[in-house]
């Protein structure tokens, strides 16, 4: 009996540790990212924070343009943060856009607005290398669907913007591109300790997407022989045909057609001519899956060198950016709420006349 109770005891706690070892253990990177992708769709409500840097910025140009040299002063190491609130039903978000510029006009230009289902609202900023009118600063300028559509021809419907669809329709690209890529040479595991993760998130799990001077010819070879059609067919879809306005089937249908029967001998010699042009230094993308299998977290690190030996310019950037979100499928709380002291385009354009800027 002693030797049947141990032996049963045995077999419950090999049980025990094959669950637990299921439970935990890491889903193929690919398919966990593809996954993550898909569960995005669920995010009905959520904060989020993006953060973009130009950590540096250099251009070379072969003749001297001081207008050129002017802009990269002031892009360099500019800071761009957008803080988002976001409902899905009714469908209300509110944003607030950061931008730091550095250089010898260094200056902060804060921009909030508030989109619903008929209206944006933006507020008017105070710019200090523009000239806006006092009366007008700090006001929202309201921008009605309908109207732009109407004084557009009907070309410029913003009421059609879906963005529970246009989450839709990103999923669906963001697979279809994922699975032509293989797994083991484009997407590892990355340890949460070495991903640089915001404080106090935890990951399930940390993707990475990676392209290097050695994959670069190969993954560009993959989106356009095998990504691409699959994107144009997603596109054409009746589902998402009136999110690209002005753009019929039968373009999308030409575009996939040449793309099909362009020679692959002139897409080698472009891509291997790029080649000669472009140095991949760095560009990563890793991807924080949180407990509930949504894509959480990202940030995007690209160093990047482009040389025209024809012209002789060079140009070196450096760029990161990070998105965390939070609070999902939580009830927000939006901070701005439906602007009240609002002026329309119309009577945006009157004081602009009246200050003669116009």
């Amino acid at each position: 009996m002693r030797k049947i109770m141990g032996l049963t005891l045995t077999l419950l706690l090999s049980v025990v540790l094959v669950l637990s070892g299921c439970g935990t253990k890491k889903v193929d990177p690919k398919e966990a990212l593809q996954g993550a992708a898909s569960n995005a769709l669920k995010m009905d409500s959520y904060v989020v924070k993006n953060e973009i840097k130009i950590k540096d910025l250099s251009v070379k140009l072969a003749q001297n343009n001081e207008q050129v040299g002017s802009v990269v002063n002031m892009l360099k190491d500019a800071e761009i943060n957008i803080s988002q609130i976001y409902q899905k039903d009714p469908m209300q978000t509110e944003a607030t856009l950061e931008v730091k510029l550095k250089g010898d006009v260094a200056t902060t230009i804060t921009i909030p607005f508030v989109v619903t289902k008929e209206k944006m609202y933006v507020k008017i900023p105070k710019v200090p290398f523009f000239p806006i009118p006092d009366s007008v600063v700090g006001k929202f300028l309201v921008l009605d669907y309908k109207e732009l559509a109407a004084q557009s021809g009907g070309e410029a419907d913003l009421s059609k913007v879906d963005i529970a669809k246009t989450q839709k329709f990103a999923s669906e690209v963001a697979n279809a591109i994922f699975a032509e890529y293989d797994s083991a040479k484009y997407f590892k595991d990355v340890d949460a300790k070495d991903a640089a993760l915001p404080d106090g998130f935890s990951a399930k799990q940390v993707v990475q997407f990676n392209v290097t001077n050695d994959n670069v010819k190969d993954a560009v070879t993959i989106f356009v022989n095998k990504a691409l059609p699959k994107v144009l067919d997603i596109m054409s879809k009746d589902d998402y045909r009136d999110m690209f306005q002005g753009l019929t089937k039968e373009d999308i249908d030409k575009a996939k057609k040449e793309i099909q029967s362009g020679s692959q001998a002139e897409l080698s010699k472009g891509i291997d001519e790029m080649k000669n042009h472009l140095k991949i230094n760095q560009f990563t993308v890793n991807t924080a899956i949180d407990k509930n299998d949504f894509p959480a977290y990202q940030n995007l690190n690209a160093n990047l060198e482009i040389n025209d030996p024809d012209t002789q310019n060079n140009v070196k950037i450096a760029i990161e950016s990070k998105s965390t979100f939070s609070k999902i499928n939580e009830k927000q709380k939006f901070e701005i709420g439906i602007p009240t002291d609002t002026i329309t385009i119309q009577q945006l354009q009157q004081e602009f006349g009246g200050a003669g800027l116009q």
